[in-house]
C-alpha cells in the first residue's frame, strides 16, 4: 500500500472510551439477540475518504472492502486475481481489449442495477478526472495504473462499452498484463452511478495537499458489497451494519464497528480489557505476551519489502564502491533475528518471493565486515577520513515492513559504526517530517522505507520504487527505467517474467539501496475468532468467525 501517512490520529484516552463491547449481541433495545453480531476491530487511523478511488492508505482500504466490490477480486489468503463482479474475463491477443462477464442480478445499495452501463460509468469516471481530483494524491492508483487522464491523454485506458447488460468490454491503448491484477484493488470499486451523481462525488475542492472531499465521501458511500455504510464520527469510529439484499454469503458478522485508536499500546489494551474483537500492526514485542495470556495471533503472509535507501544525490553514496560496502557491512540475518517477527525472511530482492520475476541468482552482498572496509578504503575512505554519513530514520510509527523503525536503525547503524563509518542520526516524526524529507529533496543519505504489495505484479514494487527518476533515490539512470517500463508493457506473460528478473538483477548490480527483510505482519484477537488473513489484505468479513 502506498506510504502515507494517517490523516487523523485520536488519543490514547477518547480512542478507549469509544472503542465498544466487542462481539456484542444485541437487538439495540438493551435485551439479547442473537440477529445482531457485532464485530469490533480498532484501526489506527480515520480512513482517508470513504469513496476508495480517492484513497490509497490502508485504513480507507480496510472499511471500503466491507462497503463496495471490484470487478475482480483475490483467491482467500493470496494476492493472485479472482473472479467478484466478473465472473470471468477474456483478453484479446494483442493484450488491448479485456470482455468481463458479469454477475447478473445484483444491486448497489441504493437499488440502482449493477451492469456493464454502470462498469463504464465507473471507468469514465476515473478517467475523466480533473482538477484536484486528478491529483496523485487524490486519484493515486488510477494515476499509477493508467498513467494519465482523459485530460492529459497520457493514459492507457481508451474506452468502455456495453455490448449487453452482462458484459463490458474495456479497450486499452498499450498492452497493460498487470491490468485485471490491478483491478483488485479497492480504489477500483464499482460504486453506484446515482449516488456518485446525487452526492457530486467528483466535487473535490480545495488544494491537493489539503482536498475538501465531498460529501459523498464523507456520508454516502454506495457500492454491493455485504456491509452498508452507518456512521463516521472522525477520531471516534466508522460503523457498518449489514446489507439485507447482499447478493453472496453474508455470513454470520451483521455489524461492523472501527473504533480509532492510534496508539499500538492503546489497541493491545483495548485487546486485553475486551473492548474490542482485534487489531492490526501488532508490535513484534507484543506477540509472544498475548499469545501466552490466550490471544490468537494471526499472521499474514510477508507480501512487503523493508530496504535501507541510499540518496545518490550525496556525493558520497554515488560512489558504487560505497553503496557496496554499506551492504556488506549490514548483518541482515541479526537484525531480523534481533528486531523483526519471527518468520520474516531476509530480503535478496526489491520483490518478495512469491512475485512472478523474483531472481535467485542476484547479487546478494553477504555479510562481510572486512570486505566492506576494504571498499571503503579503495574509495577514499580511512581511519584518518572516515565516511561520515546522515542516516535519517522515522519515529512515533509502525508499519507492516517495519514495525519497529528506532530498532531497525539502531542495529544498522552499529553495523556501520563497525566498519569505521561515522553516523550522523537523523530522527523525524513520520508526518510530515520524514516522509517530506525522503520524497521530497536531497536533505538525508541513507533512510528505512519500504512497501507493502497492493496486487500480484513485479512493477507494482520496483516500477514504483525505479520506473522514474525520484528524489528519494537521487540518481538518473535511462537504460534502467526503461528495462523496468518496457517489461511492464511485454504482452506476453513468460516473456514479462524473464525481463522483469533481468531487471531485478540489473538493479541489485546497480544498487540504489539495500533489500533488508519481509516481515511477517502479525494481528491479534481475542481467542477463538477466525479471521481471513489476506497477503494484500482483502480481508472481507462475511468470512470472520466469532465464538459463542
Amino acid at each position: 500500500m502506498r506510504r502515507i501517512a494517517p490523516w487523523a490520529a485520536v488519543t490514547t484516552a477518547t480512542a478507549l472510551l469509544i472503542g465498544g463491547c466487542a462481539s456484542e449481541r444485541d437487538d439495540g433495545s438493551g435485551g439479547s439477540s442473537t440477529d445482531q453480531v457485532t464485530f469490533t476491530f480498532a484501526a489506527s487511523s480515520d480512513p482517508a475518504s470513504l469513496d476508495p478511488a480517492f484513497a490509497s492508505d490502508g485504513e480507507s482500504f480496510r472499511v471500503a472492502r466491507q462497503i463496495f466490490e471490484g470487478l475482480v477480486g483475490t483467491e482467500p489468503g493470496t494476492a493472485d486475481p479472482a473472479p467478484l463482479l466478473a465472473q470471468s474475463w477474456d483478453v484479446s491477443d494483442d493484450g488491448l481489449q479485456y470482455t468481463f462477464n458479469l454477475v447478473d442480478g445484483v444491486s448497489f445499495h441504493d437499488g440502482t442495477p449493477f451492469n456493464a452501463e454502470a462498469v463504464c460509468y465507473n471507468f469514465d469516471r476515473w478517467n475523466n478526472f480533473t482538477g484536484v481530483a486528478a491529483s496523485e494524491s487524490l486519484s493515486y492508483y488510477w494515476l499509477k495504473v493508467n498513467g494519465g487522464y482523459a485530460s492529459d491523454g497520457n493514459g492507457k485506458y481508451q474506452s468502455c462499452s456495453a455490448s449487453d447488460d452482462t458484459t463490458a468490454v474495456v479497450t486499452l491503448d498499450t498492452p497493460l498484463p498487470e491490468f485485471v491484477a490491478a483491478l483488485s484493488l479497492p480504489a477500483f470499486s464499482m460504486q453506484s452511478p446515482t449516488a456518485l451523481q446525487e452526492y457530486n462525488a467528483d466535487d473535490v475542492q480545495g488544494q491537493s495537499d489539503a482536498p475538501v472531499l465531498p460529501e459523498y465521501a464523507t456520508a454516502h458511500p454506495t457500492g454491493t458489497g455485504p456491509f452498508l455504510f452507518d456512521s463516521w464520527s472522525p477520531g471516534e469510529n466508522v460503523t457498518l451494519t449489514s446489507n439485507p439484499d447482499y447478493w453472496g454469503d453474508q455470513g454470520e458478522v451483521t455489524r461492523v464497528v472501527f473504533p480509532i485508536i492510534s496508539d499500538t499500546t492503546a489497541r493491545r489494551q483495548a485487546l486485553e480489557a475486551g473492548d474490542i474483537d482485534g487489531y492490526d500492526l501488532v508490535a513484534p514485542g507484543d506477540v509472544q505476551a498475548l499469545q501466552d495470556a490466550g490471544f490468537e495471533i494471526a499472521n499474514r503472509e510477508a507480501f512487503n519489502i523493508l530496504y535501507l535507501g541510499m540518496n545518490q544525490a550525496v556525493p558520497e553514496l554515488a560512489d558504487i564502491r560505497v553503496r557496496q560496502a554499506i551492504a556488506h557491512a549490514v548483518n541482515r540475518e541479526g537484525l531480523v533475528a534481533a528486531t523483526l517477527p519471527e518468520g520474516t525472511e531476509v530480503a535478496t530482492n526489491f520483490v518478495p518471493p512469491s512475485v512472478s520475476g523474483w531472481n535467485a541468482n542476484v547479487e546478494t552482498y553477504a555479510y562481510d565486515p572486512d570486505q566492506a572496509r576494504q571498499l571503503l578504503s579503495e574509495a577514499g575512505f580511512t581511519e584518518a577520513t572516515p565516511l561520515t554519513i546522515n542516516f535519517t530514520y522515522p519515529t512515533n510509527v509502525s508499519r507492516p515492513y517495519m514495525p519497529t523503525p528506532e530498532q531497525v536503525f539502531e542495529r544498522i547503524a552499529a553495523d556501520l559504526e563497525d566498519v569505521g563509518v561515522v553516523v550522523q542520526a537523523t530522527p523525524l516524526p513520520w508526518s510530515p517530517d520524514y516522509l517530506d524529507r525522503i520524497q521530497g529533496g536531497p536533505d538525508h543519505g541513507l533512510h528505512l522505507l519500504g512497501w507493502t504489495g497492493d496486487y500480484n505484479d513485479t512493477y507494482n514494487f520496483i516500477g514504483v520504487f525505479f520506473g522514474q527518476q525520484s528524489q528519494e533515490w537521487g540518481f538518473d539512470n535511462p537504460e534502467l527505467f526503461a528495462q523496468i517500463n518496457d517489461a511492464r508493457v511485454l504482452p506476453d506473460i513468460t516473456e514479462q517474467e524473464a525481463a522483469y528478473e533481468a531487471a531485478n538483477g540489473a538493479l541489485l548490480e546497480f544498487l540504489p539501496g539495500l533489500p533488508i527483510a519481509h516481515p511477517v505482519p502479525s494481528l491479534a484477537f481475542r481467542a477463538g475468532v477466525v479471521y481471513p488473513t489476506s497477503p494484500v489484505q482483502d480481508e472481507v468479513y462475511t468470512m470472520v468467525e466469532l465464538p459463542n
